[in-house]
């Protein structure tokens, strides 16, 4: 995967992409004021994508050399569909850069990801406030679930249930 514009290309990340994803990965968290809630760092990062068992792969935006965005994401699985799927984790373009269509070439290129593996679906979730993203998601055709909710455990809770047996 390498999709070019006359202004932007998407390619899939390296180990080298990883200080300026997790920078992007911060400026994310900024912008959904969650900037307290971001506790690891570039190397575990690093380690995850491009370790001996990577948990999640990303592409990013580049603009006459810039990363200017990225998309991360991984696999999960549908008992129904009896398929795996990909959840997209994250999605960000740079304020600056917005408006050009990168989003939406980032996004293109996971669900060609997700077609070409024969997934069953593409998934993600959006701050409910975030009125800008969950339009731009209804345009792409993305249906907004009303009847689930994201359960998360977390932290001191995560150990206590971990050890509940």
């Amino acid at each position: 995967m390498s999709e070019t514009s006359s202004e932007f290309m998407i390619r899939p990340a390296v180990a080298n992409d990883v200080p300026v994803i997790f920078e992007l990965i911060k400026a994310l968290a900024e912008y959904e004021k969650l900037s307290h809630a971001v506790t690891g760092n570039a190397q575990t990062l690093k380690e995850h994508l491009f370790g001996t068992r990577p948990y999640a792969e990303a592409i990013i935006a580049e603009s006459q050399g810039q990363v200017v965005g990225f998309a991360l994401f991984f696999y999960n699985y549908s008992t129904f569909l009896t398929k795996p799927g990909i959840y997209l984790e994250d999605l960000f373009v740079l304020p600056e850069f917005r408006g050009q269509g990168i989003g939406k070439v980032l996004i293109t290129a996971v669900a060609e990801l997700a077609v070409e593996r024969d997934c069953g679906r593409l998934e993600w979730s959006v701050l409910d406030w975030n009125e800008p993203a969950i339009a731009f998601y209804r345009r792409l055709g993305a249906s907004i679930l009303p009847d689930w909710r994201i359960c998360r455990v977390t932290g001191d809770s995560l150990r206590i249930l971990g050890k509940s047996l």
